[in-house]
């Protein structure tokens, strides 16, 4: 019965998403039908109607709307896209299929009559598609290319077609469980774990698993391969929203690395039409410049491109409070940067034994 009620929960999920695309396209059809040009509302995606929300603690649009209408010959081309992408969107749904973004572009190119000059125009539409309905483009099917990973003592249950109800742990598998779309769209049935602990990069979260991190910590492993994609924020979410564990992100030290644990944080200015993604207490616990500082860490200068990014951080009101003001100011002090594995100078394991430990002690 546990089983039904998961499996008649994604199925609902699905009705869902492919009742929005079939009004989206009833709406079409029958503004032709009675002789109008047709026309799509939609909110603003411009800079200027993008704000920072304290209360909700991340950047939504705001209530400038636009009409994207055939009459108008700029929008001709746009809108025949979005109408196209939507008919897409419907056949993976109802046909219970995915679809990279790459493939969609491809699959575009495919029709006589439906042009992209590059891939950037066509992830632009597919996103003008999720403001539309309000709903992520996850939710049509849509991903983008597996890169991310997990590990830990999580039991999840599947629910893409073939493999309804099959259970694994991600213990599993010694490499971690790559987050796809079968990952994003499982059940999450039970965990030991008390704590989420999320890794920039992928040679230190093979270095977490090979010294059993997951156990020592008590935590379930996130590698985020750079920016966290979309559906890898949505798992870390899912995850502490339901069992209410702490995250805690460590990326290397630098500008880059920062703004990698914000968008965890707060999400980002691109995904404003979008919820779910943010982990608003998520901790960033590290490399702080501070850290460089403290642990005596090899380094590497900041280039102007650096410098030129603390600066953009340090107007973004997000970055006011500390840490992260305070790590930026640090960094800008010291000219300097340090990636994860400079803690290697100690050996491959103190950053298990004795830097993680005691990070996660102070927090």
């Amino acid at each position: 019965m546990v089983m039904a009620k998961k499996i008649s929960e994604a199925e609902r999920q699905r009705d869902v998403v492919e009742k929005s695309l079939k009004q989206l396209g009833n709406l079409i059809y029958d503004q032709i039908n009675e002789g109008e040009f047709p026309w799509i509302m939609m909110q603003s995606r411009s800079i200027d109607n993008i704000q920072y929300d304290d209360t909700v603690r991340q950047y939504i649009l705001g209530d400038r709307m636009i009409k994207r209408h055939s009459r108008n010959i700029k929008h001709i081309r746009p809108f025949t896209q979005l109408v196209w992408t939507a008919w897409f969107a419907r056949e993976l749904v109802k046909l219970r299929k995915t679809s990279t973004l790459r493939e969609v572009y491809y699959s575009a190119r495919g029709q006589r009559d439906i042009e992209y000059n590059d891939q950037k125009e066509s992830d632009n539409i597919i996103t003008d598609l999720e403001v539309a309905l309000n709903k992520a483009r996850e939710e049509f099917g849509i991903f983008p290319e597996e890169r991310s990973a997990i590990f830990g003592d999580l039991t999840i249950e599947y629910t893409v077609p073939g493999y309804e109800g099959r259970r694994t742990n991600l213990t599993d598998h010694p490499d971690g469980v790559m987050v796809g779309p079968a990952v994003t769209s499982s059940e999450f049935i039970e965990t030991t774990a008390n704590k989420i602990l999320v890794i920039e990069k992928g040679a230190m979260f093979t270095r977490l698993v090979e010294e059993q991190a997951h156990k020592k910590f008590n935590a379930i492993l996130v590698h985020t391969a750079g920016q966290s994609p979309r559906s890898t924020r949505n798992i870390i979410h899912r995850l502490n929203k339901m069992w209410g564990m702490p995250v805690y992100i460590f990326t290397d030290g630098d500008p880059w690395g920062v703004h990698i644990a914000m968008v965890i944080v707060s999400g980002s200015a691109n995904a404003a039409h979008l919820r779910g993604l943010t982990t608003p207490d998520a901790k960033w616990i590290g490399v702080w410049a501070s850290d460089i500082i403290n642990y005596k860490l090899p380094t590497e200068n900041l280039t102007e491109f650096d410098k030129k990014r603390l600066t953009e951080l340090q107007s973004d009101p997000r970055y006011k409070e500390d840490p992260w003001n305070r790590e930026i100011e640090t960094f800008i002090k010291l000219q300097k940067k340090a990636e994860l594995e400079a803690f290697s100078l100690y050996g491959l394991t103190y950053i298990v034994d004795k830097y993680l430990p005691e990070k996660l002690n102070e927090n």
